[in-house]
């Protein structure tokens, strides 16, 4: 294993119906499985959160790799994880769309700066070659 720079640490019991915390105390939240399409209105899901994750480790690394382009930017990432169907074993999977907002810059910059970003996100670098991950990418 690399060096460790630092550690999350959140538990959770009870599955897709129970509850997640974080050690800090900051996540403490209800579970409950879709209904449908639909998410309950007081709990949330394992694809809510990693959404939630994704977006701002994306974010993240877009703004890095623009300062470093020595670009100024404002920027949004809103993350899509869809539960899908997983037809080789019959169980489920996942997939991300990644919808980015890029102000500031042109929309051939945006997306230049997108493919970056990708390639230095460690949520990206940890889902490489294992769910598909989408870009709608809009730019100034």
């Amino acid at each position: 294993m690399s060096e460790v720079i630092f550690t999350a640490q959140a538990q959770a019991k009870g599955g897709r119906e129970g509850h997640v915390n974080s050690d800090n105390g900051v996540i403490d939240l209800n579970l409950a499985m879709p209904k449908g399409d639909q998410s309950p209105a007081d709990a949330t899901n394992p694809e809510q959160l990693f959404a939630a994750g994704y977006a701002a480790c994306f974010d993240g690394a877009l703004n890095l790799v623009a300062q470093n382009a020595e670009k100024e930017i404002d920027s949004q990432v809103t993350g899509e994880v869809s539960l899908l169907k997983d037809p080789a074993d019959d169980g489920f999977k996942i997939g991300v769309t990644l919808h980015v907002d890029v102000d500031g810059v042109s929309q051939q910059d945006a997306e230049e700066l997108v493919e970056k970003a990708h390639k230095v996100c460690p949520y990206s670098k940890a889902t490489s070659g294992n769910i598909e991950v989408n870009f709608k990418v809009s730019g100034e």
